[in-house]
């Protein structure tokens, strides 16, 4: 018998507040949990001499088991209990950030990483999912909104409080500063949020899982590790061809399954295919240009933590503004037109920042970060509407799914790729001349690591050799994400649903409010 409570009888109840905080609290960690290391990465190179790499890796561990579990992880919270489901999330990701702030080297740092992606990928679909049993359908849609604002306030949020900290303390209270949330919104969802399951759900098909998780990890190792040993390596070889066969065995599994967790057929819906290819391209320049952003920023400009992490602002304003005026624009103008302008404008900034140089200062990337934060916001938000409006009522809850794994997949690839690009480009420029081999090596690794062995040999060339690199790996990454953009925008064009089309295609419905709401 499924455990719920009476809508109506919660929306009497004054505690549904308090509880909906707790979520907006979980939901907040985790949303500037995704900024916050970026701007630590530069502090954690230098400390823990993290290679370019390694550095990925920390980013990248956590992307790769969310994007994994996320699915199954709401399967669960339906099959066992949702608030449960939630408190295990919480309390793993507790762990996983205590295991990381203690941690006194890479190898730890990893793995605390993926630890906090388990939990995270419990947290984000069952933070949604409980809403309905706390709320009536008169006062739903408002607090689906106050969850989605606590995420997307995390983003702005994250660059500060990381770089305030880095200031003040040891990197380690970047992962710190999850326990209080996380042991807040434990104690709030024990005390607060009612049991709710759905007995009915399908069961959690461990074998696609597995497919999901290690044929994504062979991917995103290959294009980490090609740019070190070489793209003609035959164990970076071997992993791009597990990465092929794993993720055609997963898709061939799911198109099978009677009851698909991963419901590959909604890409038969030309709506919901260039949708979602426009939402997870955004994904993936958002999430690399976040990689690549504030080393420029610290090593090459000069910047501490914070003033890093407040330079970041320019992009996430014109996000957020952007974000906001996209739904009366796509009610003018509709939402093909308005998903391809954005990525056109996307492509502008991209290809406005590879103009980059090592003199540009400061102004300059602020100007094509604003504008490249109103690409995003311009096209994610009516791309992952139009996504979700073109489903049938009964595929909602997996086309939203499908959607958000791909998301995530499309910012761990985004990151594993533009950083490779980069790395190759660094040490491929760098000029080491006259250095011992072991300090060349090092001097290679990162440009944290160029300007360290710079400061110890008192070698002002190497210092701008390593600015330099930087600046041009940089501008290639750039460049490519430009030209994505720009072809994602040709084919949004082309082949998105016009708005007469999309209307008649799914009307506004309000089963699909809450997912639209997690864009």
């Amino acid at each position: 018998m499924a455990t719920v409570t009476d809508t109506s009888e919660a929306g009497r109840d004054p505690r549904r507040w308090w509880a909906l905080g707790a979520l907006v609290a979980s939901m907040l960690t985790l949303g500037f949990d995704m900024t916050i290391l970026n701007v630590a990465l530069p502090t954690m190179a230098r400390d823990l001499g993290a290679t370019t790499g390694e550095q990925q890796w920390m980013a990248d561990a956590y992307v790769v088991v969310f994007a994994a579990l996320m699915l199954p992880a709401g399967l669960l919270g339906d099959r066992f209990g949702r608030r449960r489901m939630l408190i295990t999330g919480l309390g793993i990701f507790f762990v996983g950030s205590l295991v990381g702030a203690l941690a006194g080297g890479v190898e730890a740092v990893i793995a605390a990483r993926a630890v906090m992606g388990v939990g995270a990928a419990l947290v984000t679909p069952l933070a949604l999912s409980v809403l309905p049993s706390l709320f009536a359908p008169e006062e739903r849609t408002k607090a689906v909104g106050i969850v989605s604002a606590g995420s997307t306030l995390g983003l702005p949020l994250g660059p500060i409080i990381g770089g305030w900290l880095l200031n003040h303390f040891w990197w380690g209270s970047v992962f710190l500063i999850n326990l209080p949330m996380a042991a807040i919104g434990v104690a709030a969802c024990v005390l607060l949020l009612p049991e709710t399951r759905d007995p009915a759900s399908p069961t959690v098909d461990a074998v696609s899982t597995a497919l999901t998780a290690t044929g994504l990890g062979a991917l995103i190792y290959a294009i980490i590790e090609a740019p070190t040993r070489g793209w003609g390596d035959p164990l970076v070889a071997a992993m791009f061809a597990v990465a092929a066969v794993l993720i055609t065995a997963l898709v061939l599994r799911e198109r099978k399954a009677p009851r698909p967790m991963l419901d590959m057929g909604l890409l038969a819906h030309r709506g919901f295919l260039f949708n979602t290819l426009a939402a997870t391209l955004v994904m993936f320049v958002l999430s690399g240009l976040m990689f690549v952003l504030p080393p420029y920023l610290q090593a090459v400009l000069g910047h501490d933590a914070l003033g890093t992490g407040v330079r970041l602002l320019p992009m996430m304003g014109g996000l957020m503004v952007a974000a906001r005026a996209a739904q009366p624009v796509v009610a003018r103008f509709g939402a093909r037109a308005v998903v391809s302008a954005g990525l056109v404008v996307l492509a502008f900034a991209a290809l406005l920042g590879s103009r980059t140089t090592v003199d540009s200062g400061y102004g300059f990337t602020a100007l094509w970060l604003s504008v490249a934060g109103a690409g995003f916001g311009f096209s994610i938000v009516p791309a992952m509407s139009g996504a979700l409006g073109t489903l049938p009522s009964d595929r909602a809850g997996s086309g939203s799914g499908l959607l958000m794994t791909l998301r995530q997949v499309g910012g761990a690839i985004g990151i594993a790729l533009l950083g490779s690009l980069l790395a190759g480009a660094f040490r491929d420029r760098l000029d080491v001349t006259g250095l011992p081999a072991a300090a060349a090596d090092t001097a290679g690794d990162s440009v944290v690591a160029a300007h360290l062995i710079a400061e110890k040999a008192g070698s002002a060339h190497l210092a701008a050799s390593a600015n330099a690199a930087y600046v041009h790996g940089m501008t290639l990454a750039l460049l490519v994400c430009g030209l994505a953009a720009l072809v994602s925008a040709l084919l949004a064009a082309a082949f998105l649903p016009g708005t007469t089309t999309a209307r008649r295609t799914a009307g506004p419905r309000p089963d699909v409010a809450t997912h639209k709401a997690d864009a």
